[in-house]
């Protein structure tokens, strides 16, 4: 039988004591987030008695999936300092959103509905031209047959727009597979050259500026290696 002293107890108290002091959380960096602000997200970890020790935070989140929080997948908390920490949020890879009963729907590049949320998240473009009958979170979206094979090239197309830090109001699909993109009052007609979509993506930060108070399609429909396509006042 192993007696424990008062020193031993001392010791592990002033160890304990030790530790407690010397990670109490004092700076807080977060990245990887775009639906929570920093705050949020700050919020949302350091909560309960221990939320503010660093080693705690670091033990509680290693490698740990989120779960009833809409878009998040996981975080991280590395501990920088014994008084700083690094929260890194790792969120549900969306690839577009559809409006269904007064809310925004998101799904991923295989057609899954993500989640379901009155929150229209900037950077992820509506989806239009789709037609289903019903939603259920965590099954594809059911779309007509048609169109299952569209939710890769809507992944590509957010991609893309994320790249040349363009933002879509939306991407309507046609029933012959050609896609337009709106922003504003300008269309723009994109066609089906899938293999030229970037070609012509790279070209719009450039061609939209001037465009801007029009009404209109610009028509992208065949790829130009010159780059010159042609505006059609509406």
């Amino acid at each position: 039988m192993i007696l424990i002293t008062p020193a031993v107890l001392l010791l592990v108290g002033m160890v304990g004591w030790y530790v407690w002091d010397t990670h109490t959380v004092q700076t807080v960096f977060v990245e990887g987030n775009v639906h929570y602000t920093a705050e949020e997200i700050k919020e949302l970890v350091m909560e309960g008695p221990m939320g503010n020790n660093s080693l705690y935070l670091s033990m509680k989140y290693k490698s740990r999936g989120i779960k009833d929080v809409p878009f998040l997948d996981a975080m991280d908390v590395d501990i920088l300092t014994p008084d700083t920490i690094k929260i890194t949020v790792y969120e549900k890879a969306l690839a577009g959103y559809v409006k269904y009963m007064n809310t925004y729907v998101y799904f991923d590049k295989d057609g899954y509905v993500v989640e379901s949320s009155t929150i229209r998240t900037a950077g992820i473009p509506q989806v239009t031209g789709l037609t289903y009958d019903y939603i259920v979170l965590g099954q594809p979206l059911p779309v007509a047959e048609e169109y299952q094979d569209v939710f890769g090239t809507i992944l590509e197309m957010t991609k893309l727009l994320n790249k040349y830090e363009l933002s879509a109001d939306r991407i309507y699909f046609h029933t012959d597979t050609k896609i337009t993109l709106y922003f504003g009052e300008v269309k723009v007609a994109l066609g089906e050259e899938k293999q030229w979509l970037e070609d012509k993506i790279m070209r719009l930060p450039e061609m939209l500026p001037q465009l801007q108070g029009r009404k209109g399609i610009l028509q992208m429909e065949v790829y130009n290696e010159k780059g010159e396509y042609t505006f059609n006042p509406e």
